[in-house]
């Protein structure tokens, strides 16, 4: 009854953790500041929490890595996770919040497709459903929409971008799981907030917001999203079965996809929502197997 009861608490806290970072679309879009600048925030201002957290949670050691190699690792996974998140944050400007937020979310399909062609590794007849359940709810998402236009596929068209970018930097980061979580979450938050200045200056001359709101809305992704969100799922994950894990990180796009009709008013069809369960099933089965398919 213990052990179901940590379980039943891990699982919600990955739950919760998803869910925080289903918050983030919301914030992006509500930053009157570009993209670049809005993911340069999240990760700068991150950082002194994280730098306390690491301290709180090894005081004798709180920023060394176990190994030197790591530390190249962190830095070419932090900028995957940049390039995700660049993609990311525009795809916000172009197309809905469920869509971008489904869509990038198909990184488990670039993952499984990354060890068939690139480590050898066997695919399973699973993996092959789930892609095509996923990418029958993307294409359903995109040609579905009420407002399709040109630039709202091509907003659909770099999260799916974004996606694979997101999948790199999830291959890097499962090579350390001999290193603390949450030193790794340092790391790669400080090189990702590092490698989005070229852009965020290439973007806009506007690199502060006008308005005490504007910092609040920065604090608040920072903070509930990157620290928070990123934390939660490190500490619920790896407590937790495979299946309710996958079931778990789903809290991420249902969330945003909730608070986008909620908030911004962008209410999906009934077509849209079938498609949209459908793409969810889909990534829920690929992350499934995925999981397990690791611990064999």
């Amino acid at each position: 009854m213990q052990i179901q009861k940590h379980s039943v608490a891990a699982f919600l806290i990955l739950a919760l953790g998803a869910a925080l970072i289903g918050i983030a679309p919301i914030f992006v879009r509500l930053s009157e500041l570009s993209p670049s600048w809005v993911l340069f925030y999240r990760m700068f201002l991150a950082l002194p929490f994280l730098l306390v957290l690491n301290f709180y949670l090894d005081s004798k050691n709180p920023f060394r890595l176990k190994e030197r190699k790591t530390y190249l690792i962190a830095a070419i996974a932090g900028l995957a996770f940049c390039i995700d998140m660049t993609g990311w944050h525009w795809s916000l400007e172009f197309t809905s919040i469920s869509n971008a937020t489904i869509m990038v979310n198909t990184a488990p399909i670039y993952v499984a497709l990354f060890g068939f062609f690139v480590l050898r590794e066997a695919i399973t007849v699973k993996l092959i459903l789930a892609m095509l359940i996923t990418y029958l709810g993307v294409f359903g998402l995109i040609v579905g929409s009420p407002d399709q236009t040109p630039s709202s596929v091509f907003g659909d068209a770099i999260s799916l971008i974004a996606a694979f970018f997101y999948a790199a930097y999830l291959i890097l980061i499962s090579r350390l799981g001999h290193e603390s979580p949450t030193k790794v979450i340092l790391y790669t938050t400080f090189f990702c907030g590092l490698f989005s200045l070229p852009a965020a200056f290439a973007e806009s001359s506007v690199y502060m917001p006008t308005a005490i709101n504007g910092w609040l809305c920065l604090i608040a992704l920072a903070v509930l999203c990157q620290v928070g969100g990123q934390y939660f799922i490190t500490i619920g994950m790896p407590k937790v079965k495979a299946s309710f894990a996958a079931i778990g990180l789903l809290m991420q796009p249902i969330t945003a996809t909730i608070l986008g009709a909620l908030i911004m008013m962008e209410w999906l069809t009934i077509f849209q929502s079938m498609f949209g369960v459908l793409a969810l099933t889909g990534i829920y089965l690929a992350r499934l197997e995925l999981t397990n398919g690791s611990k064999n």
